[in-house]
């Protein structure tokens, strides 16, 4: 397959993956040949190359969390202090209510000098509109739904207590693009 041929599958020009490619050719994940194209490297032709099945359970972090009240400079600390880009946000029994990313924080506050005071509530993405993981899902499975979603961190939830609802969700952990990157790259020794 020539590298025209790839560009335009993926919607952009060659110029734009000519180092990508490069890259993929360096690690041995594709060889080239001029006049020929790109074809399938030694490391995606090795048929004792073994996937384990990672859980989410097995890599997952502990959630950083803020409560509904907490104002967006709070949230803003959090973020810092917890090297993360999404804070979660939970009641007092550490239920599901929404997420907060670095992302959400910088929409509010450019332009408006009382954000620092608002309260996350206002500016948080709210249930049911949160994608989340399971302990028990597949890191695979989980890095699609990231993807798929343009999301750089999941909550990992439980069903809360008793009484399963699918509405109420006990945050656990969280699952981010950064761990599944780390889990890749210790697979890939």
């Amino acid at each position: 397959m020539t590298g025209e041929q790839i560009a335009e599958q993926l919607g952009v020009s060659r110029p734009t993956i000519r180092s990508d490619l490069s890259i993929l050719v360096m690690l041995g994940h594709l060889d080239a040949k001029p006049k020929v194209g790109y074809f399938l490297g030694k490391q995606n032709r090795n048929e004792n190359m073994v996937t384990p099945d990672v859980l989410v359970r097995d890599v997952q972090m502990p959630p950083i969390i803020v409560r509904e009240t907490a104002t967006v400079s709070d949230a803003a600390v959090a973020l810092f202090l917890g090297n993360t880009g999404v804070l979660i946000v939970t009641d007092e029994d550490g239920v599901l209510l929404g997420v907060i990313s670095s992302k959400d924080l910088l929409k509010v506050t450019i332009g408006n000098p009382s954000a620092a005071t608002l309260p996350v509530g206002v500016v948080m993405t709210r249930m049911p509109n949160i994608v989340t993981a399971s302990p028990e899902d597949h890191l695979l499975d989980v890095a699609r739904k990231m993807d798929d979603h343009h999301i750089s961190t999941l909550p990992v939830v439980i069903p809360y207590g008793e009484s399963k609802s699918p509405e109420r969700w006990e945050v656990v952990g969280r699952i981010s693009k950064t761990t599944v990157n780390k889990v890749i790259l210790k697979l890939a020794k």
